[in-house]
């Protein structure tokens, strides 16, 4: 075979192509700067993106370059064809689906993993990054008021996970392994086994269960009260005897404490009871609210913490920290691990073969893993617990006022219990059919481009949502949203 071997730069001597150290500082400058800018102005912008399908991609070239460009060029595409497709989820009046918080810190310690470029799959594989994320994870614990089986020094212990839902199918994998004594890692799912969540769940269950071979049948949607919308225990006991009495094997009970939908709380202390009396693994979603739980006044919405065997929650929802970042515990880590653990050649080392480190490979589906606990532990260093209290402590007051208003307006109600701040409320008028007025409100508020809301349905019919936990959301935004909204149904026609 012949041909000439490739060349090979002289050793010390940077490639033409990529970035020296000056050229990244000043690029990185320039990046730094343009956040900054767009942060300071992000009200000028209309909150929902208004282009249309595929008008993003008609202004990108047909072909990737085959240069390189300069970075000016590419920071000026940024405002020419990225821009104008961004629905802006940090703008002040973004009230929309939850919060995808960011904030100074967390960005810049983004900006730090990304240039260490940790791949954290093993502790011997950096062990700054497995032990700086379980030692941030202990500081939840006790600044959250979860049990201490959930810290890393009892028989639990946290992991960093990206998503709520990944968190789900992770401790669903867990209970099913645990009812099967560990048999369908081996040979499949077998056994018939249920789960159990409530009508109001989150629809990463149903995706958690068909992922983990249970099957969408079999999983059992708990009916939520007409008014609370919380799961109705009573209804969750009904079923668990109903799959008994079958010859099925109720394994899991996915509790949620604040749904998407409506902000409900499921009754933790009366479901986990029940799921105890009959081995159930119970599972605790507080993707959003459990941010509120860092305040002690609202802990006793997730009271009977004593019966769950995973709890979650999202600091990538409102606790300032970017996405993607989930908390996730386990109460008896050996289960999870007993389930997620596959240890090829490669991957054996002393330390890990001496059972002195933890190995977050381990405790989730992949791998791989980022570093997410740098940027973490710098929004909990910047703010402090008393500076994250007294923010959150704002959002549940405006939301509570917020919901002040709907309730002395006559023309407006409130649809559901909003105990921190998140309010479903819809607008009426006599005569007219409430579902297409609210649409038609809707596609007013969020075309004016001045606010962004979502919509959900309750037994009522079509709900609004609004919800108050962006960043940087203050009382005069809260205020104009509502006068925008009073103003806008009343001049429907």
């Amino acid at each position: 075979m012949t041909g000439s071997r490739p060349r090979v730069p002289d050793a010390g001597v940077i490639p033409a192509a990529h970035l020296s150290p000056a050229e990244f500082v000043e690029n990185g400058r320039a990046v730094l700067d343009w956040l900054a800018r767009y942060w300071s102005h992000i009200e000028d912008y209309p909150v929902l993106s208004g282009v249309r399908p595929g008008e993003i991609r008609a202004r990108l070239p047909a072909a990737a370059p085959e240069t390189g460009e300069s970075f000016d060029e590419v920071m000026r595409d940024l405002d020419r064809i990225v821009v104008p497709g961004l629905t802006h989820w940090q703008s002040p009046n973004f009230f929309a689906f939850f919060p995808s918080n960011s904030s100074g810190p967390s960005v810049l310690g983004e900006l730090l993993a990304a240039g260490l470029g940790v791949q954290g799959m093993l502790w011997a594989t950096s062990p700054a990054c497995t032990e700086l994320e379980t030692h941030v994870l202990d500081w939840l614990v006790d600044l959250m008021g979860l049990p201490a089986d959930f810290r890393s020094d009892g028989p639990g212990g946290g992991v960093i996970q990206d998503t709520a839902s990944s968190a789900t199918l992770t401790a669903l994998l867990a209970a099913r392994e645990r009812a099967t004594g560990f048999e369908s890692n081996r040979v499949g799912v077998r056994a018939p086994l249920v789960a159990y969540g409530s009508e109001e769940s989150h629809s990463s269950l149903l995706k958690a269960v068909r992922i983990a071979g249970l099957g969408g049948d079999n999983l059992r949607s708990i009916p939520a009260d007409p008014v609370t919308r919380a799961a109705r225990p009573e209804a969750f006991a009904a079923l668990v005897r109903e799959d008994l009495a079958a010859g099925r094997i109720p394994c899991f009970a996915a509790v949620t404490l604040g749904t998407t939908s409506t902000g409900a709380f499921d009754p933790l202390e009366e479901m986990g009871g029940i799921a105890r009396q009959h081995g159930v693994w119970v599972h605790v979603d507080a993707a959003m609210s459990g941010t509120a739980f860092l305040c002690p006044e609202f802990r006793h919405l997730q009271a009977g913490l004593e019966f769950a065997d995973s709890y979650c929650f999202n600091p990538h929802k409102w606790m300032f920290t970017n996405f993607d970042c989930d908390a996730f515990w386990v109460r008896d880590r050996r289960a999870l691990i007993e389930t997620l653990s596959v240890t090829p050649e490669y991957l054996r080392n002393r330390a890990s073969e001496a059972g002195e480190v933890l190995d977050y490979r381990d405790w989730h589906i992949p791998l791989g893993r980022r570093f997410r606990a740098l940027k973490l532990w710098l929004v909990l260093r910047h703010y402090g617990a008393a500076g994250l209290r007294d923010l959150i402590r704002e959002h549940v007051a405006l939301g509570q006022e917020f919901r002040e208003w709907v309730e002395a307006a006559d023309d407006f109600e409130v649809l559901t219990p909003a105990p921190l701040n998140h309010v479903t409320f819809r607008y009426r008028r006599p005569g007219a059919a409430p579902d297409d007025l609210n649409r038609r409100l809707l596609d007013a508020l969020n075309e004016s481009g001045r606010l962004y809301l979502t919509h959900t349905r309750v037994p009522a019919g079509v709900a609004l949502r609004m919800v108050v936990a962006q960043t940087h959301t203050t009382r005069v935004h809260v205020r104009q949203a509502w006068d925008l909204i009073a103003r806008t149904a009343r001049g429907l026609s």
